[in-house]
């Protein structure tokens, strides 16, 4: 009894499929790595940055024996408003980069894949074409 999963696989021409398939996607799947790693830290140093900002006005508001102390934490809560809001810009404006960054770099990687399938495509039919001129001289 034969094994029908047992095949060489040295009979196979893997260089085509790994130029045209595996190695683009290795690249896309690496790029989407590094974007989200990207992505994930931008992430932790924006919830840090929140979280240190709220742990220093809790005990800023802790700190409040009186109706001056009040005042002061509150005018204090403006500058704090103002600061928080530029750094949510800033973080949007870093997430929007890191996006464009890998729409870019995509449209790269599948500009360059297309572009190899049209030149594989374009030897095959070269190479089929050089073949039925040999072959049609033969068959008469």
């Amino acid at each position: 009894m034969t094994n029908a999963f047992a095949f060489d696989p040295k009979q196979f021409d893997t260089a085509q499929l790994e130029s045209m398939f595996f190695a683009p996607a290795r690249a896309y799947a690496a790029l989407s790595v590094d974007v989200t790693e990207k992505l994930v830290n931008a992430q932790l140093e924006a919830t840090k940055a929140y979280t240190d900002t709220s742990m220093a006005q809790l005990r800023s508001l802790m700190e409040v024996k009186d109706a001056e102390g009040l005042k002061n934490y509150m005018e204090g809560q403006q500058k704090v408003a103002s600061e928080l809001t530029e750094r949510m810009k800033g973080d949007a404006e870093k997430v929007v980069a890191l996006q464009q960054e890998f729409v870019q770099e995509s449209q790269k990687l599948t500009e360059g894949s297309v572009k190899q399938a049209q030149e594989s495509a374009k030897e095959a039919t070269e190479t089929a074409t050089k073949a039925v001129k040999e072959a049609a001289p033969k068959a008469k």
